[in-house]
């Protein structure tokens, strides 16, 4: 890997057999995990440095920091260079979609730089990228950097809308669904929360909350259903406890949207109260409890079936709902 972006800077400042170059980059990029981003980034950085660091102990820095600037842009490694000036430009150079997944996600990051200018040419190069980007790369990025979202201190609404509107490109919706529902591990549930923020995958939570493999992926989308709202972590807040000792603690900070639901809300109860997972039984029991009055009739049936589950957790939720209908 290091090898072939080594052969990239080399080649482009040689300003010879480049796209030869660039191609076997892409290629080897498409090979990786999306995972590491930020190491990565780093190897890339010192291979663009080693290429430099004799000129710069040849020449001044101001005439150094000129000839860095006319030099050939390196595609998609100079979206990591250590200089914020070069990182704008390769990013307002950008007018090709990305080859792979792997490399999207570098430039995506670029949404959280510490330059406000590098941030706000991401915020304009992205959707001219995505137009020509496959959707499937478009899914391999967002579901990488949806992890990671919330630790993004240096985001702004602007931001988000330009990550949320890259699940409106054609063929991205539906890919993503797929995705969140044949996923077996990893934080799948806490991406579909991400995903949600924009009604973009709303029309798919019904599906979600019945196919999914994972049963937090389910308990999270009947949640929504069954609540009418999505609700998604925006990160941690610092609260002091006691200023005289520096006493603080850290407490989440969630973001909430209300959601409009076909399906009738006994339905979507009954569905939930029969899933395999005592995760998706308990949600069922929640609502239950929360929608007693507007349930009607079937609560008490409903109420009695998680009163007998094998699930303490879910017979909990049963009982406490029958005392609650008892005349």
């Amino acid at each position: 890997m290091l090898r072939a972006a080594r052969h990239l800077v080399s080649a482009a400042n040689r300003d010879r057999e480049v796209e030869e170059a660039i191609a076997e980059f892409a290629q080897i990029t498409s090979l990786l995990p999306i995972s590491g981003l930020k190491r990565w980034e780093r190897a890339f950085q010192y291979e663009i440095w080693q290429q430099w660091r004799f000129v710069y102990r040849l020449f001044p820095y101001e005439i150094w920091r000129k000839l860095r600037s006319k030099r050939r842009l390196l595609p998609w490694l100079d979206c990591c260079d250590d200089d914020g000036y070069q990182r704008e430009r390769a990013l307002r150079a950008s007018s090709e979609g990305a080859p792979n997944g792997f490399l999207f996600a570098l430039v995506l990051r670029r949404l959280n730089d510490w330059v406000p200018q590098v941030r706000a040419a991401a915020r304009e190069c992205i959707p001219k990228m995505a137009d020509q980007t496959k959707p499937e790369h478009i899914v391999e990025a967002l579901w990488a950097i949806f992890q990671h979202l919330p630790t993004w201190g240096r985001l702004h609404s602007e931001d988000i809308d330009v990550l949320i509107n890259l699940l409106t490109v054609d063929g991205v919706p539906q890919q993503f669904a797929s995705k969140l529902i044949r996923s077996t591990t990893g934080p799948a549930a806490s991406i579909l929360g991400q995903a949600s923020r924009k009604p973009v995958l709303d029309n798919f939570l019904s599906t979600i909350s019945r196919e999914a493999v994972q049963p937090a992926v389910r308990a999270r989308a009947y949640r929504s259903l069954l609540e009418a709202r999505v609700v998604w972590s925006e990160g941690r807040k610092c609260v002091w406890t006691d200023k005289v000792w520096g006493r603080k603690r850290y407490e989440p900070v969630l973001g909430e949207r209300q959601i409009f639901v076909e399906r009738s809300l006994l339905e979507t109860l009954k569905q939930a109260a029969r899933d395999r997972s005592p995760i998706v039984r308990r949600v069922a029991g929640d609502a239950l409890i929360a929608n007693l009055d507007s349930v009607g009739a079937d609560a008490r049936a409903i109420a009695k079936a998680l009163s007998e589950d094998s699930s303490p957790s879910v017979a909990e939720r049963g009982n406490f709902a029958l005392k609650q209908l008892e005349p």
